[in-house]
């Protein structure tokens, strides 16, 4: 089947952006489900609501609609994304690139001469997540990081600009940083994880793998 694509002027649906994919789940119209798909950002219309059917002779412009997330697989990217940020913290190199996923992610880092081993990483990342630590979200002005910008970890992905100030997250005493992205209230909740592989990607640049325990 086609499926069509749906605006809404409200969604708790996150966009594709950042590495993270876009999120998936249903729409209710009365006695009427519909599949979501995938989400994608437009820039002239907004949050796009990528659907598995045609809805055409269902939605009307103003029409009420209620929406559900596929919530465990949205809780699996947060739990990653948030993961994510911690290896960066452990990393003391420059992010290239990276992808979250259900099962397995990986960061990028430009390492230099920096020597990673998956064990010792393992157990860096494994004890910052037992800390338990709460996460805290506060916004930023653009001036702020252009007058810092080491803020800023990510290469590939820059903050947005010109849309006003910029979201930070904060895991105290570990790591800083401007992210849209979704992540979890507290590092318990994502639970053990393992370095599972480090790859070679050019002379100083090395992909390093996360997975679920």
């Amino acid at each position: 089947m086609i499926g069509c694509d749906v605006y809404f002027d409200q969604t708790i649906f996150y966009p594709l952006g950042g590495g993270q994919p876009g999120d998936t789940g249903w729409m209710r119209l009365g006695d009427q489900t519909i599949e979501i798909t995938d989400t994608r950002k437009d820039l002239d219309l907004g949050i796009r609501h990528i659907t598995a059917a045609p809805v055409d002779a269902l939605l009307q412009v103003g029409a009420t609609v209620t929406l559900e997330l596929d919530w465990a697989r949205r809780h699996r990217h947060m739990q990653m994304h948030t993961a994510m940020h911690l290896l960066g913290a452990l990393i003391d190199a420059p992010v290239t690139g990276g992808q979250v996923g259900l099962a397995k992610s990986r960061l990028d880092f430009d390492v230099g001469d920096l020597k990673l081993d998956k064990g010792v990483l393992t157990e860096q990342l494994n004890a910052l997540i037992a800390s338990g630590a709460d996460l805290g979200f506060e916004w930023v002005s653009e001036a702020l990081l252009d007058a810092q910008p080491e803020l800023v970890r990510t290469m590939s992905v820059a903050p947005p600009r010109g849309a006003g100030d910029i979201r930070m997250v904060r895991i105290p005493g570990i790591d800083y940083q401007p992210c849209g992205g979704t992540h979890v209230h507290c590092l318990g909740e994502i639970g053990p994880l393992i370095v599972s592989k480090i790859e070679n990607k050019g002379r100083q640049n090395r992909r390093v793998h996360l997975v679920f325990a």
